[in-house]
């Protein structure tokens, strides 16, 4: 089963991190966030790895040169995107997704069992399933429900709303590639909404697992302190930096 890591954005949000180096090789701990992705991909069975690059993509490339000995099983395949072609068309690039596949953005740092998902993706016969986590937002004022007419119907002092949002892990069919037009630009949820006009079947898995997107300094921070807290959780049958390939 392949994947694809998405690794070609320039991650504006963690300026001045992303400045001299791109944002999939942002440390966490000692290694890249991406070298952290890839080892956890090959400890579930997922050692057909394609990185869809971009932005310093010669970085990205001599980093995996110089580390790859280091790294378990995996066979490391490369596609440019002439331009950027948005979060879904750069899969347009890639050859040989003739099977179920998983697509992945390249900063996600989580625990999530991808043999699990791919699972449950199966079971529901699903052409696309999307991760998705509950994102619990504060609101930091008073919420007034009113009626039409504006008289008070009550008063909510500081609510928390939930919402399930999307974790940057997707499993895939491959029928799903129809849906992509070669060389165009196309973000996930346009491609999401294409699926569900044409009456295809798109499930969202429900990740109970921890997950965190580094988008930001203060995301970035809490990603360094969590990863020492719970590195065995991340990279779970290996050392950190080296050691033999998980089984």
């Amino acid at each position: 089963m392949k994947a694809v890591i998405l690794a070609g954005g320039k991650g504006r949000r963690l300026a001045p991190y992303t400045t001299v180096f791109p944002k999939p090789l942002v440390p966490i701990g000692e290694q890249p966030i991406l070298d952290i992705i890839i080892r956890q991909l090959a400890y579930y069975g997922l050692r057909d790895i394609v990185l869809a690059v971009g932005y310093l993509a010669e970085l990205i490339q001599a980093y995996f040169q110089t580390a790859g000995e280091s790294l378990p099983d995996v066979r490391l395949a490369y596609v440019k995107e002439p331009e950027p072609l948005g979060t879904a068309g750069s899969l347009a690039l890639v050859d040989g997704l003739d099977d179920t596949f998983l697509v992945m953005n390249g900063d996600v740092l989580t625990t999530l069992n991808y043999a699990h998902m791919v699972a449950f993706h199966r079971d529901h016969c699903a052409a696309l399933t999307i991760g998705t986590y509950e994102k619990h937002m504060p609101i930091d004022l008073g919420v007034i429900e009113m009626d039409e007419t504006g008289a008070v119907t009550g008063y909510l002092e500081k609510p928390e709303k939930v919402y399930p949002v999307s974790i940057g892990i997707y499993v895939y069919e491959p029928l799903v590639l129809r849906y992509i037009r070669p060389g165009e630009h196309l973000d996930f949820p346009e491609l999401v909404m294409r699926l569900l006009a044409d009456g295809q079947r798109v499930m969202a898995y429900p990740c109970r697992d921890y997950w965190l997107d580094i988008g930001n300094p203060g995301d970035y921070q809490r990603a360094q302190e969590e990863f020492e807290r719970l590195k065995d959780q991340f990279l779970p049958g290996q050392p950190t930096r080296r050691g033999a390939p998980a089984e």
